[in-house]
């Protein structure tokens, strides 16, 4: 779905925090804390994908959790939209809180252990629907049928439980559990790793399509760039509680302003056999969040890093506020990075 600059936002991130104690001793003394999320910003436009890519332990999936409020920020605000007005959550009234929590839903990474083996997809899909005291019994077997047919499944497929299905076949379930409450933002967090990678073709053409039909907006968490390409209308790199990188999928590819993103982009297989492109090896792995390094808290893994990286944090400078592109980097005006190429 084309996403025009006058769309409305449909959710927005300011200094976004999220820091864990670290607690030891008999009394439970607090003596440090993980900064699982340091301070971040970005929006969602309506009908938008919006892609968080980024290695194991960068904090994605914190973000998407505080998102939908599993997790609550220890700093920061989020705001989502109501009725066209952004507003925050102690801006909202009971009834406007619960319908957030419809009109924002999940779907989780792994379709296994997100189901409960002990109920019927129609119990599954429709534990939302009664939650929020939807309809009556009869209404909400129409909606889970509806939602159902509109993944691929069968209606005759309500009365089977989560084992008699395949991989593909559960997260389509999971994805109808997430439409059943009509959500304008679906946060899907990692939603096709576990899958074949056959598999994983089918459930991104569903998840677009469904965009398409719905005008859903997305934000989807994966840590393989080539999957977000497929699906993102923007990218938005995060490394260690850090938004390091943002730009529209196309231009990121192309032209990467991150030493960080150029590594992710080297590490992309090649579709053909023997083909050559130039390696940018990311050194080492990434840093203890509860302990990051000062300045610049990639430099210890940038070829690129100089005496500033070390010791000076690095802010994201939006350096095309038509297309929304922002990096993190002292170097980023003098650097000239290898995109992604077939």
């Amino acid at each position: 779905m084309a996403v025009y600059p006058d769309t409305k936002n449909i959710l927005e991130v300011r200094n976004l925090k999220k820091h864990f104690p670290i607690r030891k001793g008999l009394l439970r003394r607090t003596v440090g804390q993980v900064k699982a999320v340091d301070g971040v910003d970005f929006e969602i436009k309506q009908g938008e994908t919006l892609g968080l890519v980024g290695e194991s332990g960068s904090g994605k999936t914190t973000i998407g959790r505080t998102i939908v409020r599993l997790l609550a920020p220890s700093d920061g605000m989020v705001r989502y939209g109501i009725d066209g007005e952004m507003r925050g959550l102690s801006q909202l009234d009971r009834q406007e809180k619960r319908r957030i929590q419809q009109e924002v839903q999940l779907i989780f990474q792994d379709p296994h252990s997100s189901l409960n083996p002990r109920m019927k997809v129609e119990d599954i899909v429709g534990e939302p629907l009664a939650i929020h005291h939807l309809g009556d019994r009869r209404k909400r077997l129409q909606r889970v049928e509806e939602v159902l047919s509109k993944v691929g499944l069968k209606p005759e497929d309500m009365q089977q439980y989560p084992h008699q299905f395949s991989g593909g076949q559960k997260q389509r379930i999971g994805i109808a559990r997430a439409l059943g409450l009509n959500p304008k933002l679906i946060v899907c967090d990692e939603p096709v790793s576990a899958l074949d990678v056959s598999i994983q073709a089918q459930v991104l053409n569903l998840l677009s399509d469904l965009q398409s039909e719905l005008n859903l907006a997305y934000l989807f968490i994966s840590h393989d760039l080539s999957v977000v390409e497929y699906i993102s209308n923007r990218l938005m790199v995060m490394y260690l509680g850090k938004i390091v990188e943002v730009a529209p999928s196309d231009v990121l590819y192309r032209e990467p302003k991150h030493p960080y993103t150029e590594g992710l982009l080297s590490a992309i297989p090649k579709h053909e056999a023997g083909a050559g492109r130039s390696k940018v090896a990311l050194k080492g792995a990434i840093p203890n969040p509860a302990d990051p390094p000062a300045g610049c808290v990639f430099h210890p893994r940038c070829g690129y890093a100089v005496s500033k990286c070390r010791t000076k944090v690095p802010s994201l400078i939006m350096a095309d506020s038509d297309n929304g592109a922002g990096v993190a980097c002292h170097r980023s005006h003098e650097l000239h990075l290898t995109g992604y190429a077939e």
